[in-house]
């Protein structure tokens, strides 16, 4: 059974960064595909960003292009996002989730997705 743990989300001001990380354990990592979505209060939950299973491909919500950057290391069975200049609007909790059979392709629907993380907090704010 595939499980997912997010961790480097908390409290950050306009404009400024910070890197969440996406550990894996059970499975075979290196054939998944990978996603990051994120929900705020009150929203559905939405796509961010995507990956492919070597990393060759990557797809990234409009609202984040240029902004935030996804990765992968499949050595470490890890997956990134790096989130650069910051806005309230990015205030979220933001979900890790991955297609544990494999597929080469970047999926951006919540439905295309079988395994979840937890979930970790990324609030901006000054």
């Amino acid at each position: 059974q595939v499980q997912l743990v997010e961790s480097g989300g908390g409290l950050v001001q306009p404009g400024g960064s910070v890197r969440l990380s996406c550990a894996a354990s059970g499975g075979t990592f290196s054939s998944f595909s990978m996603g990051w979505f994120r929900q705020a209060p009150g929203k559905e939950r939405e796509f961010v960003a995507g990956i492919s299973w070597r990393g060759g491909s990557r797809d990234y919500a409009d609202s984040v292009k240029g902004r935030f950057t996804i990765s992968r290391d499949n050595a470490k069975n890890t997956v990134y996002l790096q989130m650069n200049s910051l806005k309230p609007e990015d205030t979220a909790v933001y979900y890790c989730a991955a297609k544990s059979t494999f597929s080469r392709m970047v999926l951006r629907g919540t439905n295309e997705y079988d395994c979840w993380g937890q979930g970790t907090q990324v609030t901006v704010s000054s």
